[in-house]
């Protein structure tokens, strides 16, 4: 075997792997490249939407309210009774705690066909004010899950979000060599194309855990608009007519907070988050909220009721007693959107979604200095912009077209 032959052989190993690395980056790169402003989009709502709520508590003065301690605040019965008369006894109502201290409770009142935030004192019972249903939190929620499309069409578009993740997390591993290792690595480059891409990789294995996160439960909220939704964690509701009426009838208000009282000596961990106002007297009052008996559930699966009419406490559901498919889909908001924890984890979440809207940011910046470092050109930002946009390839023209949907679509949906 001669010498050429014999070097042929020992290259070939660190060639194919080379091959092999450069196909990975090739599709790394087309996953971070195609969708990258949808993408971006995608996550940035998402993190915003973490705190959606305290956005519009922060733009309305309605809400704002002295520091008021739970055992302080108005009943549920006088908030609702209040805001029904204001309404003339007419619509249907969903009551919502405070989302802190400093605020009012949160009335949405639906009356021919229009609805609209009735906020209400959490010491006086008194009305401040109300507010349009068109908000930053309604913007936030309805683009981020659906792009104000119909819930059959958006879904499955914003699912495609996860798709790409996904094939970024997989291809990640080859094209970052030693991964592990970027742990401890602090960003260091020289150049702003090295300093861009040691940020991205940082970014990107500290936030391993919430990528795989984002991917499971946006490919899990797929599943269900295709069809494969769990049953509702509360069920139906029971029948009034299995409950002995007391000696008198009493006022709706009262009848609630009768039922509110009964609910807390039977359990007193339940947290109320929500009280459905019964549209008549024949139909029952629900509440939901949080207990100690499961975590990771959405209010609705704590949900009890209360007869209208008499104030008594008709059931309460069990979370302990859900089958895992319907645990499964219960888990899925706490864990997207890190509510579970309250602040803390609310935080944590805003922050490792920020992380991950820079990693898509980056990605498409390292894509552009790339480009510049080839051409041997000075790195600018509206160099780099045209081409990043122009490296989209065709698909820039439809994540273009999805990121402007909702705000086209706001003013006829909301």
């Amino acid at each position: 075997m001669d010498a050429q032959a014999v070097t042929r052989e020992a290259n070939a190993p660190a060639g194919r792997k080379a091959k092999a690395r450069s196909a990975w980056w090739r599709v790394h790169q087309w996953a971070g490249l195609q969708l990258s402003l949808f993408l971006t989009f995608v996550f940035l709502t998402g993190t915003l939407a973490v705190f959606s709520y305290e956005i519009d508590w922060a733009l309305r003065p309605a809400m704002w309210a002295a520091p008021t301690a739970i055992e302080d605040r108005a009943s549920w019965g006088t908030v609702g009774e209040t805001v029904m008369d204001g309404a003339g006894g007419e619509g249907r109502m969903i009551v919502y705690a405070p989302i802190h201290p400093a605020a009012t409770f949160d009335a949405v009142l639906r009356r021919d066909g229009v609805s609209t935030h009735v906020y209400v004192h959490p010491r006086t019972g008194e009305i401040t004010g109300t507010g349009p249903w068109a908000g930053v939190q309604r913007f936030l929620r309805n683009t981020h899950r659906h792009l104000m499309l119909p819930v059959k069409y958006g879904v499955p578009i914003v699912a495609l979000a996860a798709v790409f993740l996904a094939v970024s997390l997989v291809t990640s591993f080859w094209v970052y060599k030693k991964w592990w290792r970027g742990f401890l690595r602090l960003p260091r480059g020289r150049t702003a194309r090295a300093w861009i891409g040691d940020a991205h990789r940082v970014a990107g294995v500290w936030s391993l855990w919430f990528v795989v996160l984002m991917i499971v439960t946006g490919l899990w909220y797929l599943v269900e608009v295709l069809g494969a939704g769990a049953p509702a964690a509360n069920g139906d509701d029971p029948e009034l007519s299995q409950i002995a009426a007391l000696e008198r009838e009493l006022g709706m208000g009262e009848a609630i907070d009768a039922g509110i009282a009964a609910l807390m000596a039977r359990h007193p961990d339940f947290r109320i988050e929500a009280v459905i106002w019964p549209p008549d007297r024949e139909t029952p009052a629900e509440i939901h909220g949080y207990t100690g008996r499961a975590i990771l559930v959405r209010p609705r699966a704590n949900t009890a009721w209360i007869d209208p009419r008499t104030g008594a406490l008709l059931d309460v559901v069990d979370p302990a007693r859900l089958s895992a498919h319907q645990r499964i889909a219960e888990a899925a908001d706490p864990l997207h959107f890190g509510t579970f924890g309250g602040y803390w984890t609310k935080t944590l979440w805003f922050l490792f979604g920020a992380a991950l809207t820079a990693l898509a940011g980056t990605g498409v910046a390292i894509y552009a200095l790339r480009l510049a470092k080839t051409a041997r050109e000075t790195p600018g930002w509206r160099r780099g912009l045209v081409r990043s946009w122009r490296a989209m390839g065709p698909a820039r023209w439809i994540a273009a077209s999805l990121v402007i949907l909702p705000f086209a679509l706001t003013p006829f949906v909301l």
